[in-house]
């Protein structure tokens, strides 16, 4: 059997047992089976049939042994069928756009966008395995020179737009460093500039730039925007706080306007009132049609008036957007502001109350080493001789008269007293300079006390 894909036909062909050799059965075997072309003896029959789902692929005279082979090939076949032409049907459609693709002298985003999603379809059959293999490596690398052509076109039209976007780059860098210029040597008013650089922003905002060039003049734009303001403005013009004093001045300006321009409506309003009156009582046909001509002029004056208020009112309506925003900006910087004083106020105080405790625990340190070498010492002197070094070493720690005292007092009782209970009440002295912070006594003071 043969399948004719293109055709939804089967061709089966019958040999009778005289010519079906084994040698011919081998060949069938081994290279028709393969898909490589035998060379039919004659004496054979062909028989085309339909290739349907539903009907048996053999003629009712034919029978074999294995009808499984037969169902699985009548199967596959019919899922081939559809296949090719699926395939059929996407190579139409890829040649289409090929002709396309052909015909573009420069690149074309739609075509791209076209062909992306050709592509995309390509990729569900492959997915889901309803196109074949080599189909779907045909498609896909047909595909491919076609995006390889689309792809040469954007590289030149972007290397145009590169010169393009250069042309005007260099435009806009050589109008600011010329306003620079002006404003540094004091030629010309900076509201007139200041008016120019306005224009220019908005020249910018309809410019084709590279990202790139985009974001350079942008920054010099920015950067001379606020130099021009500190200069007609002074050193704060740049700072929230004065951006937010100077829209609010321009909200109240526009507040009263608005006032204004409502007290002119009404009154307009009063004459239009007034005129409809007197129309209506009017005598003559001449003074009725002046009174009418003077009600469109104030009709008129109206509207024009009601427009300019209705674009007073949109304006209001976005500066105090604006002002909004501000005053929260401003109400973060002051917050953080806030923090960061009194984090500095913190980490003074802080390092103050360390240096205060060092220069403590230095005094303590060195007195307590002075007690206790006069309390070894009063091991082996007399306590006439170590009373004096004692009194010394206490008198260096702030207010310390009162240990002095006990320690002078000792030299009265240590007669009666053994040298460990001597050494006792040294230590216990040393203790009780160390607890001292807030004595009266000086060094000088406590000498003449001992005295």
């Amino acid at each position: 059997m043969e399948l004719k894909a293109k055709e939804n036909k089967v061709n089966i062909f019958t040999f009778p047992e005289a010519i079906a050799t084994e040698e011919f059965s081998q060949q069938l075997m081994q290279d028709w089976r393969n898909n490589t072309e035998v060379a039919f003896p004659e004496g054979h029959q062909v028989i085309e049939r339909e290739l349907t789902i539903s009907e048996s692929l053999l003629p009712e005279d034919i029978r074999v042994e294995r009808t499984d082979v037969v169902n699985r090939a009548q199967t596959e076949w019919h899922f081939i069928v559809l296949s090719s032409k699926l395939n059929e049907v996407y190579e139409n459609e890829l040649g289409e756009l090929k002709e396309k693709v052909d015909q573009l002298t420069s690149y074309s985003s739609d075509v791209w966008e076209e062909l992306k999603g050709f592509w995309t379809k390509v990729q569900g059959q492959v997915r889901e395995r309803n196109l074949f293999k080599d189909h779907a490596n045909s498609l896909r690398d047909n595909t491919n020179t076609l995006f390889d052509q689309l792809k040469q076109l954007r590289a030149a039209l972007d290397a145009e737009f590169q010169t393009v976007s250069q042309n005007a780059y260099d435009g806009f860098i050589s109008t600011i460093d010329d306003i620079e210029h002006r404003v540094n040597n004091g030629q010309g008013k900076l509201s007139a500039i200041f008016d120019e650089l306005k224009e220019l922003q908005r020249n910018f905002r309809e410019s084709k730039l590279t990202r790139e060039h985009r974001s350079n003049v942008w920054e010099k734009l920015d950067a001379t925007f606020k130099f021009v303001k500190q200069k007609r403005f002074g050193d704060n013009a740049n700072n929230e706080s004065s951006a937010l004093d100077r829209l609010k001045r321009r909200y109240d300006g526009l507040i009263n306007a608005i006032d204004k321009m409502q007290k002119s409506i009404d009154r307009d309003k009063g004459d239009l009132d007034f005129q409809d009156h007197k129309i209506a009582t009017t005598d003559g046909q001449l003074e009725s049609q002046i009174r009418q001509a003077k009600i469109k002029m104030i009709e008129e004056r109206i509207r024009s008036k009601e427009e300019k208020l209705a674009e007073m009112h949109k304006t209001k309506t976005e500066l105090e957007q604006r002002l909004e925003g501000l005053r929260q900006k401003e109400a973060k910087r002051q917050e953080r502001a806030e923090v960061e004083k009194a984090r500095k106020a913190a980490k003074e105080k802080i390092a103050e109350k360390i240096k205060k405790d060092e220069a403590a625990r230095l005094a303590d340190t060195k007195n307590v080493e002075k007690l206790e070498k006069a309390a070894e010492a009063i091991g082996t002197k007399k306590v006439a001789e170590v009373a004096a070094p004692v009194v010394a070493a206490a008198a260096v720690v702030t207010g310390a008269k009162e240990v002095v005292e006990t320690v002078v007092a000792t030299e009265t009782v240590a007669k009666e007293t053994s040298t460990s209970e001597l050494i006792a009440n040294a230590v216990d002295t040393a203790v009780g300079v160390s607890e001292k912070s807030n004595g009266e006594a000086t060094a000088e003071t406590a000498s003449s006390e001992e005295e």
